[in-house]
C-alpha cells in the first residue's frame, strides 16, 4: 500500500492538499498517510533565554501538533490512517527527510502555505520541494470560489 506525506502547516491553504489526499481515497486509492508539519529551528535569543534545548524541542513538537489539529480531524472524518511528524529546520529540506525516514512514495502539498513571505514567493516551499524531493510531488492549487448574491443569476454560456 501506498504511503503518502502530506505537508500542512496550520493554514486553510495547505488543507488543500488534505482535502486532495481524501478525494484520493474516495476515488479507489488505498493508501496511508503522514501528517508533517516543519517548526522553524530555535533563535539564537530563543536558545540563551531559555537554556534547555530539550524544553525548546518539545515547543516546537507542540505548536506543530497543534497546527496539524484541522489536517488530523479531516483525516479522522474519513477514517483514513495515518502518522504524524514534526520536524525542526528548512522545510523543503526536513520535509525530504521524513519522506525518507517514513518511506514515502508521494507527496501532496498545498500551492502556497502561510510563510511571511508567501504572497511574494508563491509556494516557494513547494517548488523547492518538487526539486529536492526524490518521489513524485503534487502541489494542489487552492480553487477559487465564486459566490453570487441571492439574488443574482448565473448567466447561460453562450
Amino acid at each position: 500500500m501506498p504511503r503518502i506525506l502530506i505537508a500542512v502547516d496550520g493554514s486553510e491553504l495547505a488543507l488543500d492538499a488534505v482535502h486532495h489526499a481524501v478525494q484520493l481515497t474516495r476515488d479507489g486509492l488505498q493508501a496511508d498517510f503522514v501528517l508533517a508539519n516543519v517548526q522553524e529551528p530555535a533563535s539564537l535569543y530563543e536558545l540563551v533565554v531559555s537554556r534547555d534545548p530539550d524544553l525548546i524541542a518539545a515547543a516546537s513538537i507542540e505548536a506543530g501538533e497543534h497546527l496539524m489539529a484541522p489536517a488530523r480531524a479531516l483525516l479522522d472524518a474519513a477514517g483514513l490512517d495515518y502518522v504524524t511528524e514534526v520536524g525542526v529546520g528548512d522545510p523543503a529540506h526536513t520535509l525530504v527527510d521524513i519522506v525518507e525516514s517514513t518511506g514515502c512514495d508521494m507527496v501532496v502539498i498545498g500551492a502556497r502555505g502561510q510563510g511571511a513571505l508567501s504572497s511574494a514567493l508563491l509556494g516557494s516551499v513547494s517548488q523547492e520541494l518538487v526539486h529536492a524531493s526524490p518521489v513524485p510531488v503534487t502541489i494542489v492549487k487552492h480553487a477559487e470560489v465564486v459566490e453570487f448574491d441571492e439574488g443574482e443569476e448565473e448567466e447561460p454560456a453562450a
